[in-house]
C-alpha cells in the first residue's frame, strides 16, 4: 500500500473515531439534561421508573450499535442525575471499558473526586465482579440492576458471581437491589438487533 493510500485509510479512521466518540460524548451529555424523575432513590416507584427511562435510553443504540448494556448514576438525596454511559469495550479497544465503570469514571471525572458516596447507580444488567467492586471502591450507596448475570448469559459470556456475594465479601456498604423491571432489560437482548450483534461478536471473538 503507498503512502497517499495509507494516509486517506489514517484519516478516515480518526474521523470515524472523532463520529463515534462525539456520539457518545453527546449522549452522554444529554443525560444530564434529561427529565427528572419524581421521588427518590429507594422508593419503589424511583426505582421502577428510572430503570424503565434508562432501558428505553439504551435501547436507541439498536438502530445503530446494538448494546444491551447501560448505566447511570444519580443523586441519593435528590434523584438527580450525574452521569449516563453505555459499554465501549470495542470502540475504546478496552476491557474494562463496560458501562458501569465507564459512568464511574465519567462522574468521578465530573465531580474532580474519587468518591461518588451519595451517589446510586443504575445498570440494565447485573454488574460483572469488576463493576461491582468499581462501585464499593466508589462508595456508591446503592446498585439496582434490571437484567441478571445469568440473563446476560444465555447470550454472552459471564463471569457468573452475583453482585449481591461481591458486596457481602467486602467490608465496605452498599446495597444492592434488583432485579428491577427486568423483562424491560432483557428485551433488549432479546432484540433481533442485538441479537444479530450479539453472532458478530461471537464470530469476531469480541465480546463485550
Amino acid at each position: 500500500m503507498n503512502w497517499s493510500r495509507r494516509r486517506i485509510l489514517a484519516v478516515a479512521g480518526l474521523a470515524t473515531a472523532a463520529r463515534l466518540g462525539r456520539w457518545r460524548a453527546e449522549a452522554e451529555d444529554a443525560a444530564v439534561m434529561s427529565d427528572p424523575v419524581a421521588g427518590k432513590p429507594g422508593d419503589a416507584a424511583f426505582d421502577g421508573e428510572r430503570m424503565r427511562d434508562l432501558a428505553a435510553w439504551t435501547s436507541l443504540s439498536l438502530a445503530t450499535e446494538p448494546n444491551p448494556f447501560g448505566c447511570e448514576i444519580v443523586s441519593s438525596a435528590t434523584g438527580e442525575l450525574l452521569m449516563r454511559a453505555m459499554n465501549a469495550v470495542s470502540a475504546e479497544n478496552d476491557p474494562s471499558s463496560h458501562a458501569e465503570v465507564r459512568t464511574m469514571r465519567l462522574a468521578c471525572a465530573k465531580l474532580k473526586s474519587p468518591s461518588l458516596k451519595g451517589y446510586t447507580l443504575y445498570t440494565t444488567c447485573e454488574p460483572c465482579p469488576m463493576c461491582m467492586s468499581d462501585a464499593l471502591w466508589a462508595g456508591v450507596d446503592r446498585v439496582v440492576y434490571g437484567a441478571t448475570i445469568a440473563d446476560a448469559n444465555r447470550f454472552t459470556r459471564q463471569i457468573r458471581i452475583p453482585a449481591t456475594e461481591v458486596a457481602q465479601r467486602s467490608d465496605m456498604v452498599c446495597e444492592v437491589k434488583g432485579p428491577v423491571e427486568q423483562a424491560a432489560c432483557v428485551a433488549i437482548f432479546e432484540d433481533p438487533r442485538m441479537q444479530a450483534a450479539f453472532k458478530l461478536w461471537s464470530s469476531n471473538k469480541d465480546r463485550e
